[in-house]
């Protein structure tokens, strides 16, 4: 099997199994493999887990551009893809937010993952604000306070369950975007 297929199998092994702390040696055994695929494609757990966390999130920045795409108004384009995000966010969210933290620890497995948490999310972020009426020179700081603000409100989701309060925080989160800028 080459690198993609096994990537593409353990994302939707996730999708439907969960993280959880499953080995290396259960995860190739349901994805049709060997643990020595797995560690000659991706070194360790940590790596094809770090993968799929990249893969996720390139999903992600792909539906946000299907999204933006579309002739919706910006504030139910922002809709559809919260909507979208937090199913997303119900299945790979933890291992996301432990990978993250990874990241932050400077873990060998999270290098390449590291620019892609934060740097690449930002230019279509910049446009969507500019697209909303943000002028361009605060259109970098209002995409990095949506980002962190969307992941604040999706870790929430995932410690409180509370799926309700965090819509609603984020339609806040919405309409603050489209207020009149002064």
């Amino acid at each position: 099997m080459s690198r993609e297929s096994l990537l593409a199998d353990a994302v939707e092994h996730f999708a439907k199994n969960g993280i959880g702390d499953a080995s290396l040696r259960s995860i190739a055994t349901s994805v049709g493999t060997s643990h020595r695929m797995l560690i000659y494609h991706f070194g360790s757990r940590e790596g094809l887990l770090a993968e799929v966390v990249r893969t996720v999130e390139q999903q992600q920045r792909d539906l946000l551009a299907e999204v933006l795409a579309t002739d919706l108004p910006v504030a139910e384009q922002n809709e559809l893809f919260w909507r979208r995000v937090t199913e997303a966010t119900l299945i790979y969210g933890p291992l996301f937010f432990e990978l993250s933290a990874h990241a932050m620890q400077d873990l060998p497995h999270t290098e390449s993952l590291k620019a892609d948490l934060i740097n690449v999310w930002l230019p279509p972020l910049i446009d969507l604000c500019i697209r909303a009426g943000i002028p361009a020179d605060e259109a970098p700081a209002y995409a990095r306070l949506g980002l962190a603000a969307s992941r604040g409100l999706l870790f929430d989701l995932l410690l409180t369950g509370d799926r309700a309060g965090v819509d609603e925080a984020s339609a806040l989160l919405n309409r603050l975007f489209t207020l009149p800028v002064r």
